[in-house]
This record gives C-alpha cells, sequence and structure tokens, in this order.
C-alpha cells in the first residue's frame, strides 16, 4: 500500500510540475504576440507636408497667407504658347495656367507671396523646380486672370501662373502651390493646352 501510494503522489507532482511549465510557455507566447511588428503610427502633420498629386480642375482646401482662412483652389486651365502679344518667351514656350480662388470661411484668405517661399513653381519632368518669375514670365499679363487682392468670405477670384519653359521642361510637368502652413500641393499637368478656358486665354494673349 505505501509503494502505491508514493507511486500515486509522484504522479501527482510530475504533472503539477508539467503543468506549471506550460503556463510559462503560454504566457510567454502572449507576451510575444503582444509586442508591436508593423510600423509606428503616422506622426502629426508637420509643415512641409506634401499632398497627393491632383488632376488639373480639381479643387484643393488650402491655408490662407500667414495661417488666416481658407482657400480653396482650382487650376482649371493650361496654355501653352510661343507668343503672348509682342513678348517672346526666354526659354522656349510660355506655360500659362489659370485658376479659380474661392474663399471659404468668414474671413478674407489670400496666397501667399513667392518672398515668404509660398505660392507656385512649376516641376519639370526631370525634377528641376521653376519659380513664377522664370525668363519673361513676369511680361505676361492676362486682365481676367490677374486679380491679387484678398479673397473676401463668399467671394472667388480668377487667378494666373505664366512660367517661361524650356520645351523638354514643358513636356508635361507638376504644379506646386505652397499654402500659408507651408503644406504643398500638387496638380499633373498636360503636355497639351487643356481645360475650359483656353479659347478666352488665347485670346488675351493675342492682344
Amino acid at each position: 500500500m505505501r509503494i502505491r501510494t508514493t507511486a500515486a503522489s509522484a504522479v501527482l507532482l510530475l504533472a503539477a510540475l508539467t503543468a506549471c511549465g506550460g503556463s510559462d510557455d503560454n504566457e510567454a507566447t502572449a507576451e510575444a504576440k503582444s509586442e508591436p511588428t508593423g510600423t509606428p503610427a503616422s506622426a502629426e502633420p508637420t509643415p512641409g507636408q506634401v499632398e497627393k498629386g491632383l488632376k488639373l480642375g480639381q479643387p484643393a482646401q488650402t491655408t490662407g497667407d500667414g495661417g488666416t482662412g481658407v482657400l480653396e483652389i482650382t487650376p482649371d486651365t493650361v496654355v501653352f504658347a510661343k507668343k503672348a502679344g509682342d513678348q517672346a518667351p526666354k526659354n522656349g514656350v510660355f506655360v500659362i495656367v489659370t485658376m479659380k480662388d474661392k474663399a471659404m470661411t468668414a474671413v478674407a484668405a489670400d496666397e501667399p507671396p513667392p518672398i515668404t517661399g509660398g505660392g507656385w513653381k512649376w516641376m519639370a519632368p526631370d525634377g528641376q523646380m521653376i519659380g513664377w518669375d522664370s525668363g519673361n514670365s513676369s511680361m505676361v499679363a492676362l486682365d481676367k486672370y490677374d486679380e491679387a487682392d484678398p479673397v473676401q468670405p463668399g467671394g472667388f477670384q480668377w487667378r494666373s501662373q505664366v512660367f517661361d519653359l524650356t520645351l523638354a521642361q514643358a513636356k508635361g510637368g507638376t504644379l506646386i502651390y505652397v499654402d500659408g502652413e507651408e503644406k504643398a500641393f500638387r496638380w499633373e499637368m498636360p503636355a497639351a493646352d487643356a481645360g475650359p478656358n483656353v479659347g478666352e486665354v488665347k485670346k488675351e494673349l493675342a492682344f
């Protein structure tokens, strides 16, 4: 009887030890599964953030100069011209982009001036950045698309940007706008005239 009791006790002790070992293994597995394995969550937006690319005619909600107000900006027409009135491009071709700026809040809003690092640039297919004052671009003005005052609440303005580009730079590029919070917006540009106001822009260029 004593031998049987001792054997039974040994079996129970072995079972208890095995159960403890299994519990430790399960805990280790659970801890391993709880460890983060993916990429950390994205941080909050910071100045200099670049928005995803848009197409010609698509609007973007942008912050006004100095962080004041919201402008909905819609580049809607692009025209390529070998001449503007009596002005010829220095580099090869004028590229004129017209856009509609609409105030979306109860305060006036405006585009930041280029001197602040904001406003418009053209990125050529090879990545070169071209500013608003390239070549003879500042010599081109369009009456209807030349408004530059702050846009009042509930109102909108027609504006334009002109770039003097080489033929290679104008073969499809990216229009970039940097708003009052240093956020960059991109629009893919076609390599030929496009948009609802092509005829009107060409008429003004022929003055």
